[in-house]
């Protein structure tokens, strides 16, 4: 199976290369359009801030080649605000590949941390992206801003309000939370994702 991992400036692409060695994957990083349309999987990771991330894609042509991609696409974190319609960071127009929004989380008081850095639950889990994996199974998150509930939303989780922990629409999926970093669940996440066809 021939795996792409986009390369684009927002971080966290090693561990998502080394969650796939586990599983007897070996990845190609790269940014060539070509090597990416021709790819069985694609995987559109991203640790960063929207605006920056959002620039260096249509600089290089690759926001257009992301929209058109048919094969399944796994968007990590950043990579699946990316593709929501629009981003309250910086104010940035995104992909538009889900129809959900993304939004600053606004804590009702101090003691409340944003961004949120930490295990939470996923639960309402639908698709086989999900398939053996418990309702309300631990996940490992790290953000800001998250993508509000709307038509695409295949998971939920509660931190401050509820919200989509995971989409998915077409060939395209998301999750908010970081599987490489998700013990066996996420591995159970990475290796559905690379069973669908």
């Amino acid at each position: 199976m021939n795996t792409v991992i986009i390369q684009y400036n927002a971080g966290n692409i090693q561990s998502v290369l080394y969650a796939l060695e586990r599983l007897g994957v070996q990845a190609l990083v790269t940014d060539d359009v070509e090597l990416i349309q021709k790819a069985d999987k694609v995987i559109f990771p991203g640790v960063g801030e929207a605006s920056t991330a959002m620039h260096y894609l249509k600089e290089r042509g690759l926001d257009k080649v992301i929209q058109h991609l048919k094969q399944p696409v796994l968007g990590i974190c950043l990579g699946m605000q990316l593709m929501c319609t629009y981003s309250e960071e910086n104010d940035t127009t995104c992909l538009g590949v889900f129809e959900e929004q993304v939004k600053l989380f606004k804590p009702s008081d101090a003691s409340i941390k944003v961004p949120q850095i930490g295990w939470n639950n996923i639960g309402q889990l639908k698709t086989d992206l999900f398939k053996g994996v418990a309702e309300n199974s631990f996940t490992y998150f790290v953000h800001g801003y998250y993508a509000a509930l709307g038509a695409h939303t295949i998971a939920t989780t509660q931190y401050i309000q509820p919200y989509s922990s995971a989409l998915h629409k077409d060939n395209f999926y998301g999750v908010q939370f970081h599987p490489e970093k998700s013990a066996k669940v996420g591995e159970q996440i990475i290796q559905n994702f690379l069973n669908i066809s």
